[in-house]
């Protein structure tokens, strides 16, 4: 599926058997975290906090996601 030109996708998926999200933005930059609003927070304010590789959330990682 391709957007319309001059729009961005963002995507967030739940990660099966967590309580995870996985955020994926128009860039490619993904981060994992277990609150929408600040999933959200950090999908819509690219590009502070972007990077090329996976982001963690804040704080200490308590569960693995499983590769999708």
């Amino acid at each position: 599926m391709t957007a319309p030109a001059g729009q961005r996708v963002y995507r967030v998926h739940w990660v099966p058997g967590t309580d995870v999200l996985r955020g994926t933005c128009h860039c490619g930059a993904e981060r994992l975290a277990d609150e929408p609003v600040a999933l959200w927070e950090w999908l819509l304010g690219h590009p502070r906090g972007h990077a090329t590789a996976t982001v963690p959330a804040s704080g200490p990682p308590a569960r693995l996601a499983v590769p999708a």
